[in-house]
């Protein structure tokens, strides 16, 4: 079960943060959940894509794990 909930927060967090990345990237005034990040507009994008980073790591682990304690199927 815990590795069921690490993988959707992994998920949610890849998902958010890419799309945060996204919008600052097309709208740099838009600067979303990271606007009080100091630094500015190169700041706000390296943590967002440190984020979208940690969670496809945190994802990825807790699928493999998961798959490895055979609750995937292999493949």
């Amino acid at each position: 079960m815990k590795y069921d909930v690490l993988q959707i927060v992994g998920a949610a967090l890849m998902v958010v943060f890419a799309q945060g990345a996204i919008r600052i990237l097309v709208d740099h005034d838009n600067s979303g959940f990271l606007g009080w990040v100091p630094g500015g507009f190169p700041a706000q994008l390296l943590a967002h894509l440190a984020l979208v980073a940690i969670g496809v790591l945190v994802g990825g682990h807790a699928h493999a794990r998961a798959k490895a304690l055979g609750r995937r199927e292999r493949g």
